[in-house]
């Protein structure tokens, strides 16, 4: 028996350690990762306080002076100001014309915020801003992270529902068989696309409706326009796991493509912290992930109320990226 158990023993390993590629990716992914988390969670210890600023701070302005505070500029007041409302900002300062500030009344941290503002002001010998106050319910967390976390889910089926499968069905011959059909590639990645679409939307409503009913989180806009995000966001996320099942002939090269292409994106597409006041790299990298447009669109809907003809642009380019990735598909996908 002991014979059996080590000459299989042997067979495995030697089968895994001439898989070049599934070794390197055993080497090199958890480098990615590390190397990842490093670049998004170093530099100086987080602020005590986030104040949102409209206009540029001149030279010599008290509010340079502020310490332990992280200044994030805005371009637009209104969506300033509802981060002041949702206690995600904890006071808005406007310097574009006479200095004044925004505080939530129903925030902590906006008060002591304010505090520390007026003593800056006061030290520096400067007229203080004129107060103006905003009232609001604190967003949770959990009512922020939700869009994400349905996206997040939505990825990791797209990509190993359809990429790791359709390499296994090319390591197992099933494709070759299939080619002595009259089955052509586009046809055979379009039936997987709509085959992955309704598992996608089935499963993401029926997680949806779960914590709907545990945890009463909002939910300000309209469910078809929400629909459609998912939609084309599935379109473009499936599209992108056909790339990596074109030719790739291994699971385990396919499995670290896969992981190689998920971690970045659920790391710097607003899943789990919100990118404002990152790094300008990392909002750069942010900004050419599809999975950002997905998780701010979803958030878009969700919390802000957002409707169709303010997300076409977001929905928009999801499904031409996704129908321009399947093309691409199309045309590099080998059947062995």
């Amino acid at each position: 028996m002991w014979q059996r158990i080590h000459a299989i023993f042997i067979a495995r390993n030697r089968e895994f350690y001439r898989d070049r590629a599934g070794l390197g990716w055993n080497i090199i992914m958890p480098f990615v990762l590390v190397f990842g988390f490093a670049f998004i969670f170093s530099g100086e210890p987080q602020a005590l306080f986030k104040i949102g600023v409209l206009g540029e701070a001149r030279s010599g302005s008290p509010v340079m002076q502020l310490q332990h505070v992280q200044l994030v500029h805005y371009a637009d007041e209104q969506a300033a100001l509802q981060k002041v409302q949702r206690h995600q900002v904890d006071l808005l300062l406007d310097l574009r014309s006479d200095p004044r500030y925004w505080v939530n009344l129903h925030s902590q941290k906006g008060y002591f915020a304010e505090k520390l503002l007026l003593d800056t002001y006061q030290r520096a010998g400067g007229l203080p801003p004129q107060r103006e106050s905003v009232a609001g319910r604190a967003l949770r967390y959990v009512d922020w992270v939700l869009p994400g976390i349905l996206a997040m889910n939505m990825m990791f089926s797209c990509f190993w529902g359809v990429g790791w499968v359709i390499v296994r069905y090319r390591k197992n011959g099933v494709l070759r068989r299939l080619q002595a059909t009259p089955l052509s590639a586009f046809e055979f990645l379009s039936a997987q696309i709509l085959s992955r679409m309704l598992v996608v939307i089935g499963a993401t409503l029926i997680v949806y409706l779960g914590a709907d009913l545990m945890l009463d989180f909002v939910m300000h806009g309209s469910y078809l326009t929400l629909f459609l995000v998912f939609v084309a966001g599935g379109l473009c996320l499936i599209s992108m796991g056909l790339i990596i099942a074109s030719r790739i002939k291994t699971e385990e090269l396919a499995d670290g493509l896969l992981n190689l292409l998920s971690w970045p994106m659920m790391l710097l597409s607003g899943v789990w912290f919100s990118m404002d006041g990152t790094s300008e790299v990392a909002q750069f990298l942010s900004a050419l992930m599809p999975l950002t447009y997905l998780v701010d669109a979803s958030r878009a809907v969700m919390i802000d109320g957002a409707g169709l003809v303010e997300l076409l642009p977001q929905i928009g380019l999801m499904t031409g990226i996704g129908l321009t990735l399947l093309a691409i598909a199309a045309y590099l996908f080998r059947w062995d």
